[in-house]
C-alpha cells in the first residue's frame, strides 16, 4: 500500500527541508504529484516549487501549467480538460499532448535532469482514453515516485473563494460544491494507486516536499505504482 502522510497544520516555522545528495537524486529523478480538483494555481504548484527550491541538483518542473501556456487559446486547456469531456477537437488532442509531455519528461530524465511534474490525470472523457497507462509505459525503465496530492473538497472550495483568482469555479450558499468540482475530486484519484500520498489540508507545501524527500531517501528507486498502472488499459 502507498505511504500516507498527514499531521496537524503547522503552527510554527518549519525547519528547512533536508537535501538529497546528487548521487541519490540521479537514481531517483522523477516525481509526479497527481492532484485532484485544482486547489488554486498558487497552491497547486507550491509542492513542485518547494521540491525545486530545497532539493539538491537541477529540478525541472514540467506539468499542466507549462503545457497549457504553450498552446494557443483555441486549443486550451489541452491536458487540463476537466472530467466530463469537452469540445471534440480539444479532446482529440489530449492523448497526443500527454504523449508529447511524457516523452519530454523521459528525454530530460535520460539527460540526467531531475523532473517534478504536476498533473491531474483522469479518464472521464467522452470515452475512455487510457492515458495514464500509456504515460506509465513511456516511463518504463526510469525511476519514478508517483505521489497522490489530496485535500478535502470543503478546504479546496474555501481556498478558491479566498484566493480571488477568478479562474476556478467557486461555490455559493445554494450550491457550495458545484457538480464539476465534485467530478474533478472523484475522477482524478481513480484508481488511486500511488507510491506516496500527502494531504495539503494538513501539511504545508514545504512539509509535503520533506515527506517526499524522506520517502525517496528510504525507499530507493520507487516505481511500483507506475509499473502496476502500465497494465491499466
Amino acid at each position: 500500500p502507498p505511504f500516507r502522510l498527514s499531521g496537524k497544520p503547522a503552527q510554527t516555522r518549519l525547519k528547512p527541508v533536508k537535501s538529497l545528495s546528487r548521487t541519490s537524486i540521479n537514481s531517483l529523478n522523477q516525481i509526479f504529484p497527481n492532484l485532484g480538483i485544482p486547489q488554486t494555481r498558487a497552491f497547486r504548484i507550491a509542492v513542485a516549487r518547494a521540491i525545486q527550491e530545497s532539493f539538491d541538483g537541477v529540478w525541472v518542473n514540467i506539468g499542466v501549467d507549462s503545457q497549457i501556456a504553450s498552446l494557443p487559446e483555441k486549443h486550451r486547456p489541452g491536458i487540463g480538460l476537466r472530467p466530463g469531456g469537452g469540445p471534440p477537437e480539444i479532446e482529440a488532442l489530449v492523448p497526443i499532448l500527454y504523449a508529447a509531455l511524457y516523452d519530454s519528461i523521459t528525454a530530460h530524465s535520460r539527460h540526467g535532469l531531475n523532473v517534478v511534474t504536476d498533473v491531474g490525470h483522469h479518464d472521464a472523457y467522452s470515452k475512455p482514453l487510457h492515458i495514464l497507462a500509456d504515460c506509465a509505459r513511456r516511463l518504463r525503465g526510469l525511476p519514478v515516485l508517483f505521489v497522490g496530492v489530496r485535500c478535502p473538497i470543503e478546504v479546496i472550495m474555501a481556498r478558491r473563494a479566498d484566493s480571488g483568482e477568478g479562474r476556478y469555479l467557486t461555490g455559493s450558499v445554494d450550491d457550495p460544491v458545484p457538480a464539476p468540482a465534485l467530478l474533478w475530486q472523484s475522477e482524478t484519484h481513480i484508481p488511486g494507486l500511488y507510491d506516496l500520498e500527502v494531504d495539503t489540508s494538513l501539511l504545508s507545501p514545504q512539509a509535503c516536499a520533506a515527506a517526499i524527500c524522506d520517502c525517496l531517501s528510504g525507499r530507493g528507486a520507487a516505481t511500483a505504482a507506475l509499473e502496476t498502472l502500465e497494465g491499466g488499459r
